[in-house]
């Protein structure tokens, strides 16, 4: 029992000291019985777990923290030993079926209140002075704060290991959907999801995320989307990503983080959601797409489809614009912006040169320098297709300005 400065509980006579915790001692097995039996009837949902031999476990706890207590108080040292870890026991179990702590230091504060009412009885008997009854009434409470205390840690404890392992079976759910050519039947499918409790959406979008610190906590991206934070880029599945509402819930769940989330596609199809993701990841880390927030697939379209085949896009830019080869840098691109322009617009000189920022006829003479150098290419179809292609995935790897 914790003391400060002077106490009456220590100047109890060492003869009324010894009466009362043998009469305490002897009342702890009826005593244990009767709290139990008052529990079960005041919560009469409290499910009783029995150990090996049949008996109670709450029983046995009950038991042992009336004997634990009282025989503290005989010692009169200052500190009480909590050694009652069937009451981390009773905090684990709580957690391991998803209930709060709430009932259970209800129970126990109607165990303290019922073994105080018996322990005055005893201590009138014995005549211990009121101060010194005082003081252990406080006492009572001290102890009782030590077996929530262990009961908390016990919960925590079923808490971190059901948490970890949700986060496993997320995974294996993650590994499995991600897949890019599953060969596993889809109950299997099913039945992870249920073990996480996952519903399976009919579309998903796959997201690939780029940390803004080694130790960045996870965001709140919402129950509803599987994370796996163990990637080195950590990957999440998001369920209908067309929902209303979902995007924008996304947007502020990762401010301050980067990334791209691929496009929606059937749940089949994940796999090929995340490439797109991981490509987008890829050209934000090359300096070609913006690399300070989290970018959706489908708002870059362009950059994601001329940007990727680097190497056969390469190779045609060799081909289609070899005429340029002997022409100079600078006045090469020029010459470059100048046909992007009039290829996308359609248009005769001066809707080019709107376009470009210049004078009509210097857009004129460019046009007469492309002509000869491209001859009759420049009017057929697939020619021109493939020119503005090459132009365009020039413009986003910044080669070509505007003008």
């Amino acid at each position: 029992m914790a003391v400060t400065g002077h106490s009456a509980w220590r100047d109890v006579p060492r003869l009324q000291m010894k009466l009362f915790t043998e009469r305490a001692l002897d009342e702890v097995p009826r005593l244990a019985d009767d709290i139990l039996r008052e529990i079960r009837r005041e919560y009469p949902q409290l499910q009783l777990v029995l150990d090996e031999s049949g008996e109670p476990m709450a029983l046995i706890g009950i038991r042992r923290a009336l004997d634990g207590f009282v025989r503290e108080l005989a010692t009169r040292e200052d500190r009480p030993r909590y050694q009652l870890e069937i009451f981390q026991e009773f905090g684990r179990g709580e957690g391991l079926h998803g209930r709060t702590l709430d009932s259970l230091q209800a129970v126990y504060r109607l165990g303290v209140r019922l073994a105080w009412r018996r322990l005055t009885e005893i201590g009138q008997e014995v005549a211990i002075p009121p101060p010194a009854m005082y003081e252990l009434a406080e006492a009572g409470f001290e102890y009782l704060d030590g077996l929530v205390d262990l009961s908390v840690r016990g919960y925590a404890e079923a808490a971190a290991r059901q948490a970890g392992e949700r986060l496993r079976l997320q995974r294996k759910l993650m590994e499995l959907l991600l897949a890019e050519h599953r060969s596993d039947p889809s109950d299997l499918l099913a039945e992870r999801a249920a073990r996480v409790g996952w519903d399976l959406p009919e579309q998903v979008a796959v997201g690939v995320l780029r940390r803004p610190a080694r130790e960045a906590m996870a965001p709140p991206v919402g129950q509803g989307v599987l994370l796996d934070m163990e990637s080195e880029q950590p990957r999440m599945v998001v369920p209908d990503p067309d929902a209303a509402g979902r995007a924008e819930h996304l947007r502020r769940a990762l401010s301050g983080w980067s990334g791209a989330i691929g496009p929606p596609v059937p749940l089949a199809d994940a796999g090929k959601s995340l490439r797109w993701a991981e490509a987008a990841v890829g050209l934000m880390e090359r300096g070609l797409l913006p690399a300070g927030e989290v970018l959706f697939c489908t708002e870059h379209t362009e950059a994601l489809v001329l940007l990727q085949p680097e190497e056969l896009l390469d190779d045609l830019a060799r081909r289609c614009l070899a005429p340029l080869a002997h022409c100079g840098p600078s006045h090469g691109r020029r010459l470059a912006e100048t046909m992007l322009a009039w290829l996308e617009t359609r248009g005769g000189a001066p809707e080019v040169a709107a376009r470009l920022g210049v004078h009509p006829q210097t857009v004129r003479y460019r046009l007469r320098q492309i002509r000869e150098l491209w001859g009759d290419e420049v009017d057929d179809p697939d020619r021109r297709f493939e020119l503005e292609l090459v132009l365009r995935a020039q413009r986003l790897r910044g080669v070509l300005g505007g003008g």
